[in-house]
């Protein structure tokens, strides 16, 4: 889930809505797995440019400092997500959102047979931000592929061109439809969200609708009218079941949202 607009506590994204990233971590509608309890992240945007990050190993449903600390912190821009492993360790470091600098990341999904490539992926990440990478997981191999190819100056490029690394890199090792992701990042100021996968059949993906429309459709909702004009929500399900309330971004898609402005393009993978 990503979150953008009018500063909110915490608590009202993760824990409030019908179908919350808490309640989604037990019995997800739309997931790979019903129940995603291999551990959760949640990063935030505070005064300055640096985001703050807590993760934990716990599932989300039974971490009672999530609970606390949801109720306290406020902020314009919020990440948070929800952890199945795909096979790499239960580690705090594995657990999504990722963090460089000012930067935020998260993955849903998989790169096919990750350990067979992994040194060959790890050999193409710049020298000077290798040491960085403090986890396991094939999610944040291709934050740092990103990094290396662009990141800060050409997210959409960047993200193209990491993912056909990936690709190009496990054809020659003989690996069929390496890549299932939906991903999203963020510098602080703009949040980008990416749906893709090799075979063409990707984990699902959402952008909430404009909140203005919303007020007209439902004026008699409380919830709606306390959010700004500009707030936008990106998310792996629908957190409500309010119609019109939330639009699929397609397959081989990539969606930016900055301020109340939204842009959808065409997500094609760029062989190195």
């Amino acid at each position: 889930m990503a979150y953008s607009g009018t500063p909110v506590l915490l608590e009202d994204l993760l824990f409030k809505p019908q179908n919350s990233l808490v309640i989604q971590s037990k019995h997800s509608r739309l997931g790979a797995t019903t129940v995603n309890g291999d551990g959760f992240g949640v990063g935030w945007y505070a005064e300055g440019a640096r985001p703050g990050v807590y993760r934990s190993t716990e599932p989300a449903w039974n971490d009672s400092n999530l609970r606390e600390l949801s109720a306290m912190a406020r902020s314009r821009r919020v990440f948070a997500h929800i952890r199945a492993s795909t096979g790499t360790a239960v580690q705090q470091s594995n657990c999504h959102p990722f963090r460089q600098g000012d930067w935020l990341w998260m993955h849903n999904g998989a790169i096919a047979d990750f350990s067979v490539i992994k040194r060959d992926l790890a050999l193409a990440v710049d020298p000077a931000l290798y040491a960085d990478i403090a986890g396991s997981t094939d999610s944040e191999m291709l934050f740092f592929l990103a990094l290396t190819l662009g990141l800060h100056d050409d997210p959409t490029g960047a993200v193209a061109r990491a993912v056909g690394l990936v690709e190009e890199v496990a054809g020659r090792h003989g690996i069929a439809d390496p890549v299932q992701m939906t991903v999203a990042t963020t510098d602080g100021e703009t949040t980008w969200a990416f749906r893709y996968a090799t075979a063409g059949s990707a984990r699902s993906l959402f952008h909430s609708t404009d909140v203005a429309t919303l007020r007209a459709q439902y004026p008699d909702n409380p919830q709606l009218h306390d959010l700004s004009d500009d707030a936008r929500l990106i998310v792996s399900e629908p957190l409500g079941d309010l119609q019109g309330a939330w639009r699929e971004v397609p397959e081989s898609s990539y969606v930016v949202v900055r301020g109340a402005s939204e842009e959808l393009g065409s997500f094609v993978p760029t062989a190195p």
